[in-house]
């Protein structure tokens, strides 16, 4: 879990919040959400694509078998 939330950190510097959560215990089934400002202006495919390609590393390993992602921008 900490190398993916470093990952997404790396991705998201100015994220105002950014969880990942291991859904089952097993270390490989994770939900991560992300608040951050650059997906105010983005589809919430265009979103979640930007978190894939964050996380590209670990969901090519199998580090990751299952993903679960919730994203949402800072506008009211």
């Amino acid at each position: 879990m900490e190398r993916l939330e470093t990952l997404l950190r790396e991705a998201f510097p100015d994220a105002s919040d950014l969880r990942v959560i291991d859904r089952t215990g097993t270390g490989d089934h994770f939900h991560v959400l992300v608040r951050d400002s650059s997906f105010d202006s983005l589809s919430l495919v265009d979103q979640h694509k930007l978190v894939y390609a964050a996380l590209e590393e670990p969901l090519a390993d199998g580090t990751i078998h299952e993903l679960r992602i919730t994203t949402k921008g800072t506008s009211p």
